[in-house]
Protein backbone atom coordinates (compact mmCIF):
# COMPACT_ATOMS: atom_id res chain seq x y z
CA UNK A 1 0.00 0.00 0.00
CA UNK A 2 1.28 3.46 -0.58
CA UNK A 3 0.04 6.97 0.54
CA UNK A 4 -2.44 8.55 -1.89
CA UNK A 5 -5.42 10.81 -2.07
CA UNK A 6 -8.85 9.33 -1.34
CA UNK A 7 -12.38 10.33 -0.62
CA UNK A 8 -13.01 10.58 3.32
CA UNK A 9 -16.86 10.47 4.69
CA UNK A 10 -17.62 12.13 7.90
CA UNK A 11 -20.33 10.13 9.38
CA UNK A 12 -21.57 12.64 11.92
CA UNK A 13 -22.01 15.15 9.05
CA UNK A 14 -23.74 12.49 6.78
CA UNK A 15 -27.62 11.90 6.84
CA UNK A 16 -27.86 9.02 4.05
CA UNK A 17 -29.32 11.12 1.11
CA UNK A 18 -27.35 9.16 -1.24
CA UNK A 19 -26.78 12.37 -4.13
CA UNK A 20 -23.35 11.13 -3.74
CA UNK A 21 -24.26 7.41 -5.42
CA UNK A 22 -24.94 8.55 -8.56
CA UNK A 23 -21.36 10.75 -9.08
CA UNK A 24 -19.27 7.94 -8.19
CA UNK A 25 -18.82 6.24 -11.85
CA UNK A 26 -16.97 3.28 -10.19
CA UNK A 27 -19.15 2.52 -7.50
CA UNK A 28 -17.30 2.88 -4.81
CA UNK A 29 -19.94 4.21 -2.59
CA UNK A 30 -22.44 3.05 -1.02
CA UNK A 31 -25.60 3.31 1.52
CA UNK A 32 -24.82 1.29 4.83
CA UNK A 33 -26.82 1.36 8.17
CA UNK A 34 -27.70 4.68 6.91
CA UNK A 35 -24.36 6.53 6.17
CA UNK A 36 -22.49 6.85 2.63
CA UNK A 37 -19.38 4.46 3.05
CA UNK A 38 -16.73 3.57 0.65
CA UNK A 39 -17.05 -0.08 0.12
CA UNK A 40 -13.09 -0.41 -0.37
CA UNK A 41 -10.13 1.72 -1.33
CA UNK A 42 -9.56 -0.20 -4.67
CA UNK A 43 -12.79 1.37 -6.29
CA UNK A 44 -11.70 5.01 -5.41
CA UNK A 45 -9.55 6.97 -7.73
CA UNK A 46 -9.60 10.42 -5.51
CA UNK A 47 -10.74 12.34 -7.98
CA UNK A 48 -13.58 13.26 -5.94
CA UNK A 49 -16.58 13.49 -8.51
CA UNK A 50 -18.75 12.95 -5.44
CA UNK A 51 -17.76 15.95 -3.56
CA UNK A 52 -20.21 19.19 -5.33
CA UNK A 53 -23.24 16.47 -4.13
CA UNK A 54 -23.19 16.12 -0.72
CA UNK A 55 -25.29 19.16 1.03
CA UNK A 56 -23.97 18.25 4.05
CA UNK A 57 -20.17 18.65 2.93
CA UNK A 58 -19.46 15.47 4.52
CA UNK A 59 -17.18 14.41 1.33
CA UNK A 60 -13.77 14.89 1.36
CA UNK A 61 -10.20 14.35 -0.09
CA UNK A 62 -7.49 12.95 1.78
CA UNK A 63 -3.91 11.69 1.85
CA UNK A 64 -3.60 8.19 3.83
CA UNK A 65 -1.99 4.90 3.34
CA UNK A 66 -4.32 2.97 0.77
CA UNK A 67 -4.44 0.06 -1.02
CA UNK A 68 -3.90 1.47 -5.11
CA UNK A 69 -6.78 1.96 -7.21
CA UNK A 70 -7.87 -1.03 -9.22
CA UNK A 71 -9.33 -0.47 -13.07
CA UNK A 72 -10.26 -4.04 -13.40
CA UNK A 73 -11.54 -4.67 -9.98
CA UNK A 74 -13.62 -1.29 -10.60
CA UNK A 75 -15.06 -3.38 -13.89
CA UNK A 76 -15.79 -6.67 -12.10
CA UNK A 77 -17.21 -5.20 -9.74
CA UNK A 78 -20.15 -2.89 -11.97
CA UNK A 79 -20.58 -6.28 -13.68
CA UNK A 80 -21.07 -7.46 -10.56
CA UNK A 81 -23.42 -4.33 -9.43
CA UNK A 82 -25.02 -4.35 -12.85
CA UNK A 83 -26.19 -8.40 -12.57
CA UNK A 84 -27.17 -7.90 -8.86
CA UNK A 85 -30.23 -5.54 -10.41
CA UNK A 86 -32.58 -7.87 -10.55
CA UNK A 87 -32.23 -8.40 -6.77
CA UNK A 88 -34.82 -7.50 -4.12
CA UNK A 89 -31.89 -4.97 -2.83
CA UNK A 90 -30.58 -2.51 -4.97
CA UNK A 91 -26.56 -3.23 -4.98
CA UNK A 92 -25.58 0.77 -3.91
CA UNK A 93 -27.98 -0.21 -0.40
CA UNK A 94 -30.20 3.09 -0.60
CA UNK A 95 -33.40 2.54 0.55
CA UNK A 96 -35.39 4.63 -1.95
CA UNK A 97 -34.15 2.13 -4.54
CA UNK A 98 -35.23 -1.23 -2.35
CA UNK A 99 -37.88 -3.26 -4.76
CA UNK A 100 -41.00 -3.92 -2.29
CA UNK A 101 -44.66 -4.80 -3.43
CA UNK A 102 -47.61 -2.41 -1.19
CA UNK A 103 -50.89 -4.85 -0.28
CA UNK A 104 -53.50 -2.67 -0.55
CA UNK A 105 -55.80 -5.24 1.57
CA UNK A 106 -57.62 -6.79 -2.15
CA UNK A 107 -58.09 -6.31 -5.32
CA UNK A 108 -60.03 -4.06 -7.36
CA UNK A 109 -63.18 -6.28 -9.57
CA UNK A 110 -61.59 -5.83 -13.25
CA UNK A 111 -63.14 -3.47 -14.88
CA UNK A 112 -64.01 -1.40 -12.23
CA UNK A 113 -63.92 2.37 -11.99
CA UNK A 114 -64.79 4.83 -8.83
CA UNK A 115 -68.25 6.80 -9.47
CA UNK A 116 -66.31 10.19 -8.33
CA UNK A 117 -64.73 11.56 -11.24
CA UNK A 118 -61.64 13.53 -9.74
CA UNK A 119 -61.27 16.69 -11.96
CA UNK A 120 -57.31 18.01 -11.76
CA UNK A 121 -56.39 21.21 -10.07
CA UNK A 122 -53.13 21.62 -12.59
CA UNK A 123 -53.30 25.25 -13.41
CA UNK A 124 -49.52 25.38 -15.08
CA UNK A 125 -47.16 23.84 -17.71
CA UNK A 126 -44.09 22.79 -17.83
CA UNK A 127 -43.71 21.58 -14.48
CA UNK A 128 -40.74 19.34 -14.26
CA UNK A 129 -37.73 22.05 -13.18
CA UNK A 130 -35.49 21.22 -16.21
CA UNK A 131 -38.08 22.81 -18.14
CA UNK A 132 -39.75 25.81 -16.00
CA UNK A 133 -38.00 28.92 -17.36
CA UNK A 134 -36.98 31.40 -14.25
CA UNK A 135 -38.86 33.97 -15.77
CA UNK A 136 -42.52 32.30 -16.18
CA UNK A 137 -44.48 34.77 -15.38
CA UNK A 138 -46.74 32.22 -13.62
CA UNK A 139 -44.05 31.86 -11.00
CA UNK A 140 -44.38 35.38 -9.56
CA UNK A 141 -46.08 36.34 -6.26
CA UNK A 142 -47.21 32.70 -6.64
CA UNK A 143 -48.16 30.01 -4.11
CA UNK A 144 -45.55 27.14 -5.06
CA UNK A 145 -45.24 23.45 -4.23
CA UNK A 146 -41.93 22.05 -5.21
CA UNK A 147 -42.52 18.04 -5.41
CA UNK A 148 -40.60 14.83 -5.86
CA UNK A 149 -41.56 12.67 -8.56
CA UNK A 150 -42.92 9.73 -7.23
CA UNK A 151 -45.06 11.84 -4.55
CA UNK A 152 -47.83 12.12 -7.70
CA UNK A 153 -48.24 8.35 -7.64
CA UNK A 154 -47.87 7.55 -4.25
CA UNK A 155 -50.35 9.96 -2.32
CA UNK A 156 -53.69 9.47 -3.53
CA UNK A 157 -55.14 12.84 -2.65
CA UNK A 158 -52.43 15.26 -4.41
CA UNK A 159 -54.58 17.20 -6.61
CA UNK A 160 -56.98 18.00 -3.89
CA UNK A 161 -54.50 18.74 -0.65
CA UNK A 162 -51.11 20.14 -2.36
CA UNK A 163 -51.88 21.41 -5.89
CA UNK A 164 -55.08 23.26 -5.87
CA UNK A 165 -54.34 26.75 -6.16
CA UNK A 166 -50.87 26.31 -6.56
CA UNK A 167 -47.72 26.31 -9.31
CA UNK A 168 -46.89 23.10 -9.44
CA UNK A 169 -42.51 22.21 -10.19
CA UNK A 170 -41.48 18.54 -10.09
CA UNK A 171 -38.02 17.17 -9.46
CA UNK A 172 -35.94 13.99 -8.77
CA UNK A 173 -32.61 14.83 -6.84
CA UNK A 174 -31.37 11.67 -7.24
CA UNK A 175 -31.99 11.24 -10.92
CA UNK A 176 -31.06 14.19 -12.37
CA UNK A 177 -28.58 17.12 -11.99
CA UNK A 178 -28.21 18.39 -8.75
CA UNK A 179 -25.72 21.35 -9.77
CA UNK A 180 -28.21 22.31 -12.34
CA UNK A 181 -31.40 22.51 -10.12
CA UNK A 182 -29.45 24.28 -7.31
CA UNK A 183 -28.55 27.12 -10.15
CA UNK A 184 -31.69 26.66 -11.97
CA UNK A 185 -33.70 26.78 -8.45
CA UNK A 186 -30.98 30.40 -7.03
CA UNK A 187 -32.41 32.17 -10.72
CA UNK A 188 -36.21 31.12 -9.82
CA UNK A 189 -35.58 32.96 -5.95
CA UNK A 190 -33.52 35.87 -7.16
CA UNK A 191 -36.32 36.39 -10.00
CA UNK A 192 -39.49 36.07 -8.18
CA UNK A 193 -41.09 37.06 -4.82
CA UNK A 194 -43.06 33.87 -4.04
CA UNK A 195 -46.04 34.23 -1.48
CA UNK A 196 -45.39 30.78 -0.54
CA UNK A 197 -43.28 27.49 -0.87
CA UNK A 198 -43.78 24.08 0.07
CA UNK A 199 -41.84 21.19 -0.79
CA UNK A 200 -43.15 17.55 -0.84
CA UNK A 201 -40.93 14.88 -0.69
CA UNK A 202 -40.93 10.53 -0.22
CA UNK A 203 -39.97 9.29 2.91
CA UNK A 204 -36.75 7.97 1.18
CA UNK A 205 -33.00 9.55 2.21
CA UNK A 206 -32.70 10.64 -1.20
CA UNK A 207 -35.62 12.95 -1.66
CA UNK A 208 -34.44 14.84 1.12
CA UNK A 209 -32.20 16.15 -0.84
CA UNK A 210 -35.04 18.49 -2.90
CA UNK A 211 -35.79 20.02 0.27
CA UNK A 212 -31.76 21.18 1.14
CA UNK A 213 -31.08 22.29 -2.16
CA UNK A 214 -34.24 24.64 -1.82
CA UNK A 215 -32.87 26.00 1.48
CA UNK A 216 -29.12 26.50 -0.59
CA UNK A 217 -30.81 27.94 -3.43
CA UNK A 218 -32.83 30.39 -1.52
CA UNK A 219 -29.76 31.73 0.71
CA UNK A 220 -27.78 32.01 -2.06
CA UNK A 221 -30.31 34.21 -3.76
CA UNK A 222 -30.77 36.56 -0.85
CA UNK A 223 -34.27 35.54 -0.07
CA UNK A 224 -35.59 34.98 4.18
CA UNK A 225 -38.76 32.39 2.93
CA UNK A 226 -40.27 29.67 5.10
CA UNK A 227 -40.38 26.52 3.23
CA UNK A 228 -42.52 23.86 4.34
CA UNK A 229 -41.71 20.20 4.18
CA UNK A 230 -44.33 17.27 4.06
CA UNK A 231 -43.22 13.98 3.88
CA UNK A 232 -45.27 11.45 1.83
CA UNK A 233 -44.86 7.95 2.60
CA UNK A 234 -44.42 4.67 0.42
CA UNK A 235 -47.35 3.13 1.61
CA UNK A 236 -49.22 6.92 -0.03
CA UNK A 237 -49.78 8.51 3.86
CA UNK A 238 -48.62 12.13 5.16
CA UNK A 239 -45.51 11.16 7.48
CA UNK A 240 -45.05 14.69 8.86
Amino acid sequence: MAIRKIVHIDEEKCNGCGLCIPACKEGAIRIIDGKARVVSDVYCDGLGACLGECPQGAITIIEREAEEFDEEAVKKHLEEEAHALGAHESPCGCPGARVMEINRGGEREEGKRDTVEISSELKNWPLQLMLVPPSAPYLQGADVVFMADCTGFAYPNLHRDFIRNRVVIIACPKLDDTNFYLRKLTEMARLNRFRSVEVVMMEVPCCQGLGLILEQAFKAAGQDIYIKKTIIGIGGEVIR
